[in-house]
């Protein structure tokens, strides 16, 4: 699957990846931006594939009853029920818990639409579950997947953000409009 994945995105797309990710990471939850096309879930499958790493996501528990959840559990997904914004953040903290290896991949837009602003779920994950924050970015301008180092949360949500939005200034979406 790695070599497939290297040739489509190398040699096909003509992508390249700047910046690492450390392996030795197991938990962890990735921002993922900007989010402007259906694009993105296939540089990020491929992206997941070059490195050879699990890279995790969530969705409505529906998703996972048949005949589809078979799918969605091997690609990495794990259900979550539908409820209340801070008991979802609990439930997903209890996510990271009860796994050895958990590196949850969000949009902070959550929508492919352009978003007036982010939504902090994915900071009061990271901040519940003790884990840190990795950004990354598709950058179609340049053509690469960016990685960030890994960012702890001070507590301090409005200084924290301006960090991490700093982290996708000058980068391009798919559909820079939308960003």
């Amino acid at each position: 699957m790695s070599f497939v994945s290297k040739f489509i995105y190398f040699k096909v797309f003509k992508w390249g990846i700047q910046g690492a990710f450390d392996s030795n990471i197991k938990k962890c939850v990735f921002v993922v931006a900007p989010h402007t096309s259906w694009w993105d879930f296939s540089l990020g499958v491929l992206t997941r594939n070059i490195l050879d790493i699990e890279i995790n996501f969530v969705g409505k528990k529906e998703l996972f009853k048949p005949p589809f959840g078979w799918y969605f559990k091997w690609m990495g997904g794990a259900p979550v029920d539908r409820v209340s914004k801070e008991k979802k953040v609990e439930a997903i903290a209890a996510i990271f818990e009860s796994k050895k290896i958990f590196r949850l991949a969000l949009s902070p837009e959550g929508t492919r639409q352009k978003s007036e602003r982010w939504r902090t779920g994915f900071y009061y994950i990271a901040e519940a579950a003790n884990v840190p924050i990795i950004m990354v970015a598709f950058d179609y301008g340049k053509k690469l997947t960016i990685f960030s180092k890994p960012f702890y949360t001070t507590g301090d949500i409005e200084k924290d953000l301006l960090k991490i939005k700093s982290f996708y200034g000058g980068v391009q979406g798919k559909f820079p409009e939308q960003f």
